[in-house]
């Protein structure tokens, strides 16, 4: 263990991991149906993030524990059989074998050199397609040499990055993937868990997008009360705190099981139902399904099929209302899916009069699930849906409203 940059962060202390860096860490683990691997190097007895990988086992696992302590093996000799059976603890990283996942249980902390030493050793432990998941503070101005480092290493090799504000202190989780994943592997998987989506109240999240929104709104208010006691100026961004929150609310669905269901990439309105040709993504007929959105609706976009992120590119145009023919040549960023069935499916997302921002958390490599979360557009907009017109119909007409995520919109034929 002594390779390994898991150590106390100077200054700052120990570097703690909270609930949500923990299940940030263990999100791919979870989410994979299985059967599936992991080591988990760095753990100890008590550690949130060993925790989180026992809850995501399920028959067929299994999970390698390289122990930070001793009182690892004997914490998970008390255990239940169906725990013992499944998880072997070690205290070095050479008893350990290639698994789908690593995952390090502490923040690398040091060197840039240090973290990339780390990242090839444990580089190797990662079987075809698999994924190392490591963590690094994320404090401007205070992180280490290896947090940069671990940003540079996933421009290269990431396959998605989650920033963790809650915790203390917050921490920046790659998951880094050096062989080419297979898209059949999406068809095993159930949505991310991701920080992204913040929880409010039972069902009901917040986009991450809308707490920075409203925490500015909130500040200003502050400001303008601290400055001009007198004036009821602070009163305008204090109640426009509420709206811009709600408008980024992001409510948990129910994401229909049936294998040939095809579910909308966004909350709105069918606007149209068309076959086209689009040969920038290729030279055959697409059935298309044009969903828009109003400042009403939620406006958290999801794959509609499991798949995964081959292409993404995103093309200048201008803001025309999205209803209109002209919003044809709008601001747009394209996702492009291979599914298990290695169909092509497109998810665009247009800009519109009022939409300004399109954010995208799907880099090329990640596998998606179907109604998985993977970015927004800001105030008003359009989703297009396009799917091989020779394999997929349509089950929804102009005028209907869709749920993203659980209103099936077409199906495999």
């Amino acid at each position: 263990m002594s390779q390994l940059s898991t150590t106390p962060l100077g200054p700052l202390g120990q570097v703690s991991i909270g609930d949500r860096a923990a299940k940030t860490l263990t999100a791919e683990l979870a989410r994979h149906t299985g059967p599936k691997s992991a080591v988990l190097v760095g753990a100890g007895a008590h550690s949130l993030v060993l925790a989180e990988s026992l809850d995501a086992l399920l028959p067929g696992d299994r999970l390698t524990v390289v122990a930070a302590d001793s009182s690892v093996a004997g914490e998970v000799a008390t255990m239940g059989s169906f725990i013992r059976d499944r998880v072997k603890v070690v205290d070095d990283i050479a008893a350990a074998e290639p698994a789908d996942f690593v995952i390090v249980a502490e923040p690398l902390v040091g060197s840039g050199e240090e973290a990339r030493n780390t990242v090839d050793q444990l580089s190797k432990l990662v079987g075809e397609g698999g994924l190392l998941i490591v963590s690094a503070v994320a404090l401007p101005g205070l992180s280490s040499g290896a947090s940069d480092e671990l940003d540079r290493i996933a421009a290269r090799q990431g396959a998605g990055s989650d920033l963790v504000l809650r915790n203390t202190p917050p921490v920046r989780v790659h998951r880094l993937r050096f062989t080419e994943a297979d898209a059949a592997t999406a068809a095993k998987l159930k949505p991310a868990y991701r920080p992204s989506s913040v929880p409010v109240a039972g069902s009901m999240n917040i986009d991450s997008n809308g707490v920075a929104a409203a925490g500015i709104a909130l500040g200003a208010a502050a400001m303008l009360k601290l400055v001009r006691p007198k004036s009821k100026a602070w009163v305008l961004p204090a109640l426009l705190a509420g709206p811009v929150a709600a408008f980024f609310r992001d409510p948990e669905r129910e994401i229909p099981s049936d294998p040939s269901a095809i579910v909308a990439a966004s909350d709105g309105k069918v606007l149209s139902v068309e076959h086209l040709v689009d040969e920038r993504f290729a030279d055959e007929e697409f059935l298309r399904i044009a969903v828009f959105l109003s400042v009403l609706d939620v406006h958290v976009n999801r794959s509609p099929v499991p798949g995964k992120v081959v292409d993404y590119f995103v093309e200048d145009g201008g803001y025309a209302n999205a209803m209109t023919a002209a919003a044809e040549h709008n601001v747009a960023a394209y996702t492009v899916l291979e599914t298990p069935e290695h169909h092509k499916v497109v998810v665009a997302q247009r800009t519109g009069l009022i939409a300004r921002r399109i954010v995208q958390r799907a880099p090329i490599g990640a596998l998606l699930a179907k109604g998985e979360r993977f970015g927004l557009i800001r105030f008003g907009s359009r989703t297009d849906v396009y799917l091989p017109a020779s394999l997929a119909e349509a089950v929804v007409s102009p005028g209907d409203r869709v749920v993203g995520g659980s209103t099936v919109i077409a199906r495999w034929k």
